[in-house]
């Protein structure tokens, strides 16, 4: 059901090479870029009605317009069940305490007397959020966007997710109801590249946006590097991931059920165990079976992405070994089950978000951690982070200086600019100072 690689009994390669031998999903952004650029300039120039037609094209749907009405919103919150509505509340309460303490403030720095350099913060003035469809319905993509937002101080915010046949046309109506809980009365029936392009440019019924955020399939990701410079973006999301890194303390069935976890998201989901312990290994292989026969999704989903070449149990000679593949494969979300968890995960570099010892699986970061959820994949987390607040805002350099601090460094800026041979440089402060800089 899941395959082995065996890196016991020699040295670990360094970087790239290391990365090679790992597995990994095949996700082709760069193919998949030429294919929605012809979407993306159709919504570019016929706006609302490339929409409605790729909503029927794709989504089997006919709609009349995209944005969602505000009665659907108001009823699709009315009707959500009331255990899932106490649930979602719970977690946008438990997002908000972590992502409000994350908001920057102002901080002046006094360079020189009379010199000082102020960074303030300030969020974009408008974002479009994209909740995927599809496979599931996924309301906690809409609560993990949405609050670092708001707490952000964002001013404007719009949230795309695709129409849904069986809810004539609208999206998912929990997807609605989170909107509504959230505040969100700006809401889209749209979805793939098309729905990036329409917050990218902007269609008549829908204003141009200052960025996109969002998990989304391949097409969508596709967009966002196609955007990339006219839009902001959080990241190019691909295949969902789980890494756990576990020793001969970890119990074989938790690991399993968490490995399955985030194989049922989708085929090309990545479960990965990095392990010291070979009998463990094998307790895992063995809890697999009967956990997978007795769950959903598992022709489909499951099985497909056990099985797949992104996902192995990878055995190595130590936790040094293991913690020294875990960073070199930079999962988005790492399991430690290991002895003493806490200081392991201290030791961690690169990872999208991650999860200590036993009572904390991915499946609480996915909903009531209170941490964020959308997170870095295919390796980026050894340079990217997670959505947050500080996703949402701006750093804004503020110099104000003197005339005597500036007189004070002035010979500098016209040596250093006269080195870089940009003469009007000098001449910009020569010229405040009648053409005789002081110092020189």
């Amino acid at each position: 059901m899941i395959s082995r690689i065996d890196l016991r009994g020699n040295a670990l390669p360094e970087g790239g090479a290391l990365r090679d031998l790992l597995p990994r999903a095949e996700f082709d952004v760069e193919a998949a870029l030429e294919k929605v650029r012809p979407i993306c300039e159709d919504v570019h120039h016929r706006g609302t009605a490339a929409l409605i037609e790729y909503a029927e094209k794709f989504d089997g749907v006919t709609l009349e317009r995209i944005r969602v009405p505000a009665e659907a919103l108001a009823e699709a919150l009315e009707k959500l069940d009331p255990q899932v509505k106490a649930a979602l509340e719970e977690s946008i309460r438990r997002a908000r305490t972590v992502h409000r303490a994350q908001r920057r403030t102002e901080h002046t720095t006094q360079v020189v007397p009379g010199g000082t350099v102020t960074e303030k913060w300030v969020p974009v003035e408008r974002v479009g959020l994209y909740a995927p469809g599809g496979r599931s319905v996924y309301p906690s993509s809409v609560v993990m966007n949405v609050v670092p937002a708001q707490e952000a101080g964002v001013e404007s915010i719009a949230l795309a997710s695709p129409p849904q046949k069986e809810f004539g046309g609208l999206p998912h109506p929990t997807i609605l109801a989170a909107c509504a809980l959230l505040g969100v009365d700006e809401v889209y029936a749209a979805g793939g590249a098309q729905a990036v392009a329409m917050f990218a440019y902007g269609t008549e019924e829908c204003a141009p946006a200052n960025m996109v955020t969002g998990p989304g399939n391949i097409w969508v990701a596709a967009a966002k590097r196609y955007f990339t410079g006219r839009i902001g973006i959080d990241t190019e999301a691909g295949p969902t991931e789980i890494a756990v890194l576990a020793d001969e303390t970890a119990d074989p069935a938790h690991v399993a059920a968490d490995l399955i976890s985030q194989a049922e998201h989708d085929p090309m989901a990545a479960a990965v165990l990095v392990t010291d312990c070979a009998a463990l290994a094998d307790a895992v292989e063995r809890e697999l079976e009967p956990q997978v026969a007795a769950t959903k999704h598992v022709e489909d989903r499951i099985k497909p992405a056990l099985a797949g070449r992104q996902s192995a149990i990878v055995l190595v000679d130590g936790l040094e070994q293991g913690l020294k593949v875990v960073d070199a494969y930079g999962a988005e979300h790492l399991e430690i089950q290991t002895a003493d968890a806490a200081a392991v995960a201290g030791r961690v570099r690169n990872a999208g978000a991650i999860f200590v010892g036993p009572w904390a699986p991915v499946s609480l970061g996915d909903y009531c951690a209170g941490s964020n959820h959308v997170l870095p994949t295919g390796g980026c987390a050894c340079h990217s982070s997670g959505l947050s607040v500080q996703s949402f805002l701006k750093g804004i350099h503020i110099v104000d200086y003197s005339r005597d601090a500036l007189a004070e460094v002035a010979h500098h800026v016209v040596t250093l600019a006269e080195a870089e041979d940009l003469p009007a440089h000098g001449a910009a402060l020569k010229a405040r100072f009648g053409w005789k800089v002081p110092g020189q």
